[in-house]
């Protein structure tokens, strides 16, 4: 990528959270390039995977699902770099974006040239160009007349920041009151990084990426698995379609265990049709078949990529299939329940639902832990590695309701 050492470089950075201090990190980079006169000339934005949870994702609306396919700030920090490199930075709020752009790069033991005294905040600007200006950017856009679709979006609230500046520099004419910042910018000294050119991920890759994992599972010639081998799937199938949704992480781990005992895509096609069919017979055990139950067949049966009449040819089998029944989790008094991510609800709520049910909220994943709720199921938290490590189900917030008859 060529070093380009004029005009600005509008960023923005969706994070965890508000403090590096506190482990919080850059999800989310957005690289706009702005020349002289204002007018954007190249845009350049990625998806950055912290290792960790993802905070507040109601407000950057980031999922973890998304994130497992972006590169570690490690793997873009040269091509961020070169990017910035001779060029003045801007952002709304400059002091935060480049907060955790320092702390990204002292991360990996990189010290580089930001300083929000050394650029441009079009927040800090705003009083001079607009007349009664707020402090948040959606207010600055609408005086100014910026288009602002899709806030919290790293490239979008760039892009945004550079309308701002750049209605900042036509009012400006010839008068532009940052102008020597221009040449100090140009002779700052970066450090030598190399621009891998590692490929940009944005949002919604997992749409794209993350194909439905009977697909990913090779084909043979027809053969009957082992029992112990059918069993350990679908113990596995049961944990994943607890929350009557398979996340990509969970879908990951069907396709790694499937390859590892050598279970082919016409094995998996007979084991998914003969524990619907189990599902179905313990379904009739329990009494009448609701819509509810019909409803919660035909949705096992599409996530097990089964033909859409299978549900109803499952329940008129006439028996009820070799597979062990789908039984769902069952949570007795007293059970341990821990929680990870930011939901729209506080924490605080989540955990006296669980108390009001019976359940005793724990601070951390041990052993002993029976479920995990997280906000999102691909969460990349502490907890949620803990949970996978010691085969401890992680169900959606909205499962976790269903489960406790809300």
């Amino acid at each position: 990528m060529p070093t380009s050492t004029s005009g600005y470089a509008v960023v923005d950075v969706e994070t965890t959270g508000l403090r590096p201090a506190w482990h919080d990190r850059v999800i989310e980079v957005g690289i706009v390039h702005v020349d002289d006169s204002g007018e954007i000339t190249r845009e350049w934005a990625t998806l950055v995977n912290p290792g960790r949870d993802l905070g507040p994702q109601r407000i950057h609306r980031v999922a973890a699902a998304d994130i497992r396919h972006a590169p570690a700030f490690e793997e873009v920090a040269g091509t961020v770099a070169a990017l910035l490199r001779g060029r003045v930075v801007s952002a709304h709020n400059l002091a935060f974006d480049l907060l955790f752009l320092t702390s990204e790069f002292r991360r990996l033991g990189i010290d580089v040239p930001l300083n929000p005294e050394a650029g441009v905040c079009t927040m800090k600007w705003a009083p001079r160009f607009l007349s009664d200006a707020p402090r948040n950017l959606a207010g600055c856009c609408a005086l100014a007349e910026v288009p602002l679709s899709g806030h919290h979006d790293a490239l979008v609230d760039a892009r945004a920041a550079a309308g701002l500046l750049q209605h900042y520099i036509t009012l400006s004419q010839t008068r532009v009151p940052w102008r020597d910042l221009l040449d100090a910018s140009a002779r700052a000294r970066w450090p030598d990084l190399l621009d891998r050119g590692t490929s940009v991920v944005r949002r919604g890759v997992s749409a794209e990426r993350d194909t439905h994992f009977l697909a990913r599972i090779l084909d043979r010639m027809p053969r009957v698995p082992e029992p112990v081998v059918a069993d350990s799937y679908l113990a596995l199938l049961d944990q994943a379609l607890l929350d009557l949704h398979i996340s990509p992480t969970e879908a990951d781990a069907l396709v790694e265990f499937a390859a590892a005992m050598g279970l082919s895509r016409s094995d998996l096609d007979r084991l998914h049709v003969d524990y619907l069919v189990a599902l179905a017979a313990a379904t009739r055990v329990e009494g009448a078949v609701t819509e509810a139950d019909r409803d919660t067949l035909a949705r096992v049966a599409a996530l097990l990529g089964l033909p859409a009449d299978s549900a109803t040819r499952a329940l008129a089998h006439p028996d009820g299939g070799t597979s062990r029944p789908f039984d769902g989790l069952r949570l007795a008094t007293g059970d341990l329940v821990a929680f990870t991510g930011e939901s729209e609800t506080d924490r605080e709520v989540w955990e006296e639902r669980a108390r009001a049910a019976g359940y005793v909220p724990h601070p951390r994943v041990t052993k002993k832990v029976r479920l995990l709720v997280a906000a999102d199921p691909d969460t990349l938290s502490q907890k949620a590695r803990r949970a996978r490590i010691y085969g401890i189900p992680i169900v959606t917030t909205e499962a976790f309701l269903r489960l406790i008859g809300r």
